[in-house]
């Protein structure tokens, strides 16, 4: 059922300005043409970008990576250590759509979301030439050997948590690490994780903004017996208790400004926190996700195809631009 007005009645007219933008955005994506109700309400959003182990990069003597040249290099010594570079589960889709999403971006920011739509083509030249740069990191190592045969979960995990990884690919959630029964010695209060932005690949300057969304959003069945009381609980999940209860566990990113956990372990979780929330997500423009689930699992293929060396890039886009044609009649 619509939401608009169970939260208007609790937050007023301008509730919509108490949510991050990007998760206010979101919304109504599903919706059909002209369809302008609210169906349901966000409470937990994240970004998506990488992280560094801070003890690892410490041992390597490299800085975090802003441009490619820098990440070729930190890679090089990184692998000399024995440490993976960009260590990343290849094995399964989602990070394999998160990284080319995160080169998009970088190359033309906002323009997948108008080939999703139809007003650019996954085979116009920017498409290309970011599942160009995909392959080149598995060319120059930037990526660990064996990537596509690793899970993200658990596998890549438990290395990372093994101090195993210079480099990762997480989001936000990766918070969660240090309120886990016996976190791991490096996720104590985080202290031994930092957030980083993607490195620019193109020379020209990173987008200020990184790609983030809506993580969990809940809705009302129409055939609920008690709309009120059902509007009373997801909006508690939202600004009150039960979201307050859910941000203390570091699990992900509010929906709702100003939310904070009670409870930090360090002072550096608290700065983990601040970045995420404070300087990150109030900029995010662009969602993580795209609209369509065929046209992800034609881009989570495709990458692992062009990865493995069983299609070009050209011919993995135009893969991918045939499902979206599809997509459209």
């Amino acid at each position: 059922m619509p939401l608009q007005d169970c939260a208007a009645k609790t937050w007023g007219p301008d509730w919509k300005d108490k949510l991050y933008p990007i998760s206010v955005d979101q919304l109504r994506l599903g919706n059909p043409p002209g369809d302008e109700n609210f169906y349901g309400l966000p409470i937990l959003t994240q970004t998506i970008n990488l992280w560094y182990t801070v003890p690892v990069l410490k041992d390597a003597g490299v800085a975090p990576p802003k441009n490619y040249d820098e990440l070729l290099k930190a890679a090089k010594i990184l692998t000399e250590k024995g440490y993976g570079p960009l260590l990343v589960g290849l094995g399964d889709g989602w990070p394999r759509r998160d990284i080319y999403m995160q080169l998009i971006h970088d190359i033309a920011p906002g323009l997948i979301y108008k080939a999703e739509v139809g007003e650019a083509k996954f085979t116009d030249k920017p498409f290309v030439d970011a599942m160009k740069w995909w392959k080149r990191f598995f060319d120059d190592g930037i990526f660990q050997p064996g990537a596509l045969g690793l899970s993200q979960y658990p596998n890549a995990a438990d290395l990372i948590e093994g101090g195993r990884a210079g480099m990762f690919a997480m989001g936000a959630w990766w918070q969660q690490e240090a309120t886990r029964e016996n976190p791991p010695p490096l996720a104590v209060g985080m202290n031994g994780f930092e957030p980083m932005a993607f490195p620019d690949v193109t020379g020209k300057g990173a987008p200020d903004d990184l790609l983030g969304g809506i993580d969990v959003m809940l809705g009302v069945s129409k055939s609920a017996k008690d709309p009120e009381a059902a509007c009373k609980v997801v909006t508690d999940w939202v600004s009150g208790a039960g979201a307050q209860a859910l941000i203390n566990t570091f699990n992900d990113l509010p929906a709702w400004k100003g939310m904070a956990p009670q409870v930090y372990v360090s002072d550096h979780q608290k700065e983990v926190w601040h970045i995420l929330t404070d300087e990150w997500l109030p900029k995010v423009k662009y969602a993580r996700q795209l609209r369509s689930p065929a046209i992800k699992q034609a881009f989570e293929d495709g990458l692992a195809a062009v990865a493995s060396g069983e299609e070009t890039p050209e011919k993995a886009m135009a893969n991918i631009q045939a499902v979206a044609e599809k997509e459209k009649k």
